[in-house]
């Protein structure tokens, strides 16, 4: 097995995704454009879109960790709002995109146009959620998509295999299709349901480090495959293990956590850049196998589709933003004021990704009887322009848009407050703790040692609030922030020392090893701290 053209296609994939950051231009849009760009460069191979690699080994660990990171308690409190994009917009979109599609190409069956439906149904809302976040978003905006987005593609993959059976001759029906849609999805939060709980205390059990991280990289491929053996929704089964894993996290030891984020942040990072990238390396194989339909003909369909599936997206958010509201007094009790703006966001949120191009790519060639699917290749190629024209069209003009759009912004003073209420708190419960422990004398501490740990908890409470009040005249700097800045300064100073030792053959390298640990793990503190203070 040649391994020369994946070392490729990852090591071009970060690349172009680390030049993206020093570009104001997102960086799905950059590693589609370089992956349109490669597709026709000589020597360049050629990249398949593997269904078979794409659904069980890509998708479970991007949603699992989106699962994760999602704060549980904020998608249940937007749970109304989640579900009507996540499945009533993908029943929809299905449904309307295909009808219309339908009536747009001539000869073209209903079932197949539903399957393309079906396809092109749900928006991936990883390109918008890093836009949102980089630009500012409401935060309850940034939840009702990341929402969307972990449930939406069970939704489109279960609406597609109705499809499907029903356009290969397998006399699916609507009533059998309801069905399956049911037992998919019950079936799927079921086997999510069963296996959280053991996975969690499993987690919370092992004592090593390493061995937890290995059970956190197994973990939504278990849950996808678990689920997809009882032929239930694989995605619904990774996204609920991921949500109740994220909300207990806090009962992992803190070795296992610094790892986790270290390890899924490159592995997140690796895969979406691998993922946008192959969307561009596409083009050649979809024009090639464009068959009978002229450039001019099928260029035309794209268009009208671009514009159909643009359009039925505001045609769903609009009256489903605003009809419950009006229609039910509980809704607006519960749920903040909205305008009209947060549709618009949401709206236009609707970028395409790589999931539909690999339900495309699953597509069989024949259906029964042995006949060629009926209209394949046109299906392929208007579901690669509508990813490519969405992503460019909306994922070029969206950061612009949020910026003009009278959006309330968040508060950042208001939230510093409540954090600095939030330390404040565990700081007085952690002195109080510390006072408790020091009486007895089996922990009994120099009067300089007690200190220092009472000085760390003071630091610590006082950080926040010095970010409220004035700052360096000279560097701009908070008290805190200088702290921080001259503290990685001397443990600069301290690890250059070391290194000198150990090239005088004063330590030799273990030691060496230890202490620049110790070093590295202080600078790691200050480190976040300065990260999550900005």
């Amino acid at each position: 097995m040649d391994v020369f053209p994946l070392l490729m296609l990852v090591a071009g994939s970060a690349a172009v995704a680390g030049a993206a950051r020093r570009t104001p231009v997102p960086a799905p849009l950059l590693l589609v454009a370089a992956g349109l760009i490669a597709s026709y460069v000589p020597g360049v191979p050629e990249y398949a879109l593997d269904p078979h690699v794409v659904l069980p080994l890509v998708l479970p660990p991007l949603l699992h960790m989106a699962a994760f990171d999602s704060s549980y308690l904020d998608l249940r409190a937007n749970i109304r709002p989640v579900a009507l994009l996540s499945i009533g917009y993908v029943l929809f979109a299905t449904v309307a995109v295909g009808w219309i599609t339908y009536l747009l190409v001539p000869g073209l069956p209903l079932t197949a146009a539903l399957v393309l439906g079906a396809v092109i149904a749900p928006p991936d809302a990883v390109a918008a959620t890093a836009i949102a976040r980089k630009v500012g978003l409401p935060s309850r905006l940034t939840t009702v998509l990341q929402g969307e987005s972990l449930v939406n593609d069970a939704t489109a993959i279960t609406a597609y295999k109705v499809a499907l059976a029903a356009a290969v001759g397998a006399g699916a029906t609507w009533a059998g299709g309801l069905k399956e849609f049911a037992l998919a999805a019950v079936g799927g939060v079921g086997v999510g349901l069963i296996l959280m709980v053991p996975l969690h205390w499993l987690r919370t059990r092992l004592r090593d480090p390493l061995l937890q991280n290995t059970l956190s990289l197994l973990i939504p491929f278990v849950a996808y495959a678990a689920a997809e053996q009882v032929h239930a929704s694989g995605v619904l089964a990774v996204v609920v293990v991921g949500l109740y894993l994220g909300h207990r996290s806090w009962q992992v030891d803190f070795a296992t956590r610094l790892q986790e984020s270290a390890v899924w942040k490159m592995i997140t990072f690796i895969l979406e850049s691998v993922v946008f990238a192959l969307i561009g390396l596409q083009l050649p194989v979809v024009l090639r196998d464009l068959g009978e339909y002229g450039p001019f003909e099928a260029g035309w369909y794209a268009a009208m589709l671009l514009l159909v599936v643009v359009c039925a997206r505001f045609v769903w958010v609009f009256p489903a933003t605003f009809l419950p509201r009006a229609l039910s007094k509980r809704i607006r009790e519960r749920e903040p004021e909205t305008d009209w703006t947060a549709p618009v966001i949401v709206g236009w949120a609707g970028m395409r990704g790589v999931v539909s191009l690999a339900i495309a790519f699953s597509i069989p060639l024949t259906v029964h009887g042995g006949h060629p699917f009926p209209a394949r290749n046109l299906v392929l190629f208007l579901t690669f322009t509508t990813v490519i024209g969405t992503l460019i069209l909306q994922g070029l003009t969206l950061p612009a848009l949020i910026r003009v759009l009278p959006l309330p912004g968040r508060d950042v003073q208001a939230q510093t407050l409540v954090e600095a209420q939030a330390q404040n708190d565990a700081s007085r419960a952690a002195e109080r703790r510390l006072d408790e422990l020091l009486t007895d004398e089996r922990n009994a501490l120099p009067q300089p040692l007690a200190d220092r740990l009472r000085t760390v908890l003071e630091r610590r409470r006082n950080a926040v609030w010095e970010r409220l009040g004035a700052v360096n005249e000279v560097t701009g700097e908070s008290a805190d922030d200088t702290y921080r800045r001259l503290a990685r300064e001397v443990i600069s100073a301290e690890r250059a020392v070391f290194v000198e030792l150990r090239d005088a053959r004063r330590i030799d390298d273990e030691m060496l090893r230890t202490l620049l640990r110790r070093l590295d793990l202080e600078e790691a503190a200050a480190y976040r701290e300065e990260n999550a203070d900005g």
